[in-house]
C-alpha cells in the first residue's frame, strides 16, 4: 500500500476548530503582547544611554514589570502548546493556487505561521533558561532576545490581520458548534471524549497552575506555592543573589583594610577606606532588589547617598557615574549609573543591610542600591566611582 502524506481530513477531533484555536489565541496574544511591552522596559533599564532616561520612581516599577514579563511569558507556554495542537492538522491542507489573490493570502498566512511558531518557541524556550540562569548558547541574550522579540510581534500582528474574519466568524458562535467553512472530517469524537470547553478549561487551569507555580518569585505570599520560582526569598541576610563573591572572583584580601574607594571627577581624586564611608552621614532606605530573572525581594539597606559622594570631588548635577567592581569574573563588572539616578537622594553606596554590614556576597565593602533599577545593574563590590564626561 503506498505511504502518502496526511491530510487536514486525517485529523477529525471537534478539538481541531477555529473555536478553540480563537479562544486560546487570544489568551496567548495577551500574554504575548504584555511580555512584548515588559521586555522593551526591561530594555529600556538596561541601555547605557538612552535618548530618554529611565525613571527612577516609583522605586518598585522594575520589579512589578520584569515580575509580569516572566508571568506572562510562564502563561504563554501551555497557551502555545494547546494552540499549536488544535491548529496543526491546518498545516497539512492543500495549498490554494487560484484565484491568485487567495494564493497570496495563503502564502502569507503559512510564512506568518512559520515566523510565529519558530519566533514564540525561541523566545518563550530561552527565556526560561535565562529564568533558570543556564545559557547553552554563545550568544548575548539579552540583544538577541530583544531582536526576536520584534520578529515574533511583527508575526504575531500579520497573523491577526490575516485571520480577523476566521476569529470573527468563531467568536460570532458557540465554541460547541462547527463552522460550516471548517467543518470535522474523518472519524468523529467519541461521545463522552472531552469537549471544547473541556479543553478549554484544561488549558486556562494549566496555565494558572503555570503562573502560581513561579509567580512567588516575585509575589511574596504566593512563594508556599511556587514550588518553581528560581528564587523564593532565601539568602544571605534575608535577600537572594545571583553570584557570590567567589563566582565572581572576588578576593577575600581584596576587600580586607587595603580596601579603598576611589572617587574620580577629572583630574580631582579621593580615596576613602570603609571607616570613611561609615563616618559620613548614614541613609537608611527600604528598597527591593529585582533581577531580570523574574525575581525581587525588598531590603533595608543603610549606607552614604550617591550624591554626596559625588559632592566630594565637586561632580556636577545630572553626570552620568561609572561604577567599577572588584569582580574579576562574569559581566557588568563595569556599569554606568546614569545623572538621574545619581542625584536621586534614594541611591545609595550601601554598607549595610537590614542593621548589620553586608555579607561578602552582597557586596562588601559597599555596593550600589539604587531606586527601580534591574539588579544586575546594583553592581557589588564597587571599588571606584568615576563621573563621566
Amino acid at each position: 500500500m503506498p505511504i502518502r502524506p496526511p491530510t487536514s481530513a486525517d485529523f477529525g477531533s471537534r478539538l481541531h476548530s477555529p473555536a478553540v484555536a480563537a479562544r486560546v489565541g487570544t489568551w496567548l496574544g495577551i500574554t504575548f503582547g504584555l511580555a512584548f511591552v515588559t521586555g522593551l522596559i526591561s530594555h529600556w533599564a538596561q541601555v547605557p544611554d538612552p535618548l530618554v532616561p529611565f525613571p527612577t520612581r516609583p522605586v518598585w516599577g522594575y520589579r512589578v514589570t520584569q515580575g509580569l514579563h516572566v508571568i506572562s511569558g510562564t502563561a504563554a507556554i501551555p497557551l502555545l502548546l494547546v494552540k499549536l495542537w488544535t491548529v496543526y492538522p491546518r498545516l497539512f491542507a492543500r495549498v490554494v493556487a487560484w484565484p491568485p489573490r487567495a494564493a497570496v493570502v495563503h502564502a502569507l498566512e503559512r510564512l506568518s505561521i512559520l515566523v510565529l511558531v519558530g519566533a514564540g518557541i525561541f523566545q518563550l524556550s530561552t527565556g526560561l533558561m535565562n529564568s533558570t540562569q543556564w545559557y547553552p548558547w554563545d550568544f548575548s541574550f539579552r540583544s538577541t532576545h530583544y531582536a526576536v522579540a520584534w520578529v515574533a510581534i511583527g508575526a504575531l500582528v500579520l497573523h491577526i490581520g490575516l485571520k480577523l474574519p476566521v476569529i470573527r466568524g468563531a467568536y460570532a458562535r458557540d465554541v460547541e458548534d462547527d463552522d460550516p467553512a471548517h467543518p470535522p472530517s474523518g472519524t468523529q469524537a467519541r461521545e463522552g471524549s472531552l469537549s471544547r470547553r473541556g479543553l478549554l478549561r484544561s488549558t486556562w487551569v494549566a496555565s494558572a497552575v503555570a503562573v502560581l507555580a513561579t509567580a512567588g518569585a516575585t509575589v511574596p505570599w504566593l512563594r508556599q506555592v511556587s514550588v518553581l520560582g528560581v528564587r523564593t526569598g532565601d539568602g544571605p541576610q534575608g535577600v537572594p543573589i545571583n553570584r557570590t563573591a567567589r563566582a565572581a572572583g572576588v578576593a577575600a584580601d581584596a576587600t580586607g583594610p587595603s580596601y579603598r574607594l576611589l572617587l574620580v571627577n577629572g583630574g580631582t581624586e579621593r580615596e576613602l577606606t570603609r571607616d570613611d564611608l561609615l563616618a559620613m552621614t548614614q541613609r537608611t532606605e527600604a528598597l527591593p532588589i529585582a533581577c531580570v530573572e523574574g525575581w525581587s525581594a525588598t531590603g533595608t539597606w543603610t549606607g552614604v547617598r550617591m550624591r554626596d559622594l559625588l559632592d566630594l570631588v565637586d561632580a556636577p548635577a545630572g553626570a552620568d557615574v561609572g561604577v567599577y567592581s572588584l569582580q574579576t569574573q562574569g559581566a557588568f563588572a563595569t556599569t554606568r549609573l546614569p545623572g538621574n539616578f545619581a542625584d536621586d537622594p534614594l541611591t545609595l553606596l550601601a554598607l549595610g543591610l537590614d542593621g548589620e554590614a553586608l555579607a561578602l556576597d552582597h557586596g562588601f565593602p559597599c555596593r550600589v542600591i539604587a531606586p527601580n533599577r534591574p539588579g544586575v545593574l546594583q553592581t557589588k563590590w564597587v571599588t571606584r566611582l568615576e563621573v563621566l564626561a
